[in-house]
């Protein structure tokens, strides 16, 4: 049975109780799936981890289907396409620092999607690299901003 991953997301959400609608775009790197409804703050979560596991769960169900179904991306209201220019802009102004002052900037703790942001933000930028490092107690890593020797 060929997997539909907006099918899957729309029963997913209707069975969460959910009144929503999904649109579904075709992207070269992928589907993306945005689903549109009121009080869409419940269905994001705290800093986009409900939204995050609604993905992984629509990738998980899809693939297992279909193992040719192409990478889904799932957003509600724009809310990934905006925190991602906040990540960005967050990233640009960090190398900014590092150039003017040479000084080392960490970012705070990111999972590993908002960290592969940030380094492709400034992979070509000449003044500064970028590394990921381990933060203790946590799953998550710390971006190190430092100049390019």
């Amino acid at each position: 049975m060929p997997a539909n991953p907006k099918e899957t997301l729309e029963e997913i959400l209707k069975l969460m109780g959910f009144d929503a609608t999904v649109q579904e775009q075709h992207l070269p790197d992928g589907i993306l799936l945005d689903v549109q409804m009121p009080d869409a703050g419940r269905l994001i979560g705290r800093q986009g981890q409900t939204l995050s596991d609604l993905q992984y769960l629509v990738n998980r169900i899809s693939f297992e289907g279909d193992p040719s179904v192409p990478k889904v991306s799932v957003d509600i209201g724009s809310y990934r396409s905006q925190a991602r220019e906040a990540i960005i802009k967050k990233a640009k102004d960090a190398a900014d620092k590092v150039r003017r002052w040479g000084d080392v900037v960490e970012l705070e703790p990111m999972n590993a999607f908002d960290r592969r942001i940030v380094h492709n933000a400034l992979k070509d930028d000449p003044g500064v690299e970028t590394k990921s490092v381990e933060v203790e107690g946590t799953d998550k890593k710390a971006i190190l901003l430092r100049p390019k020797h």
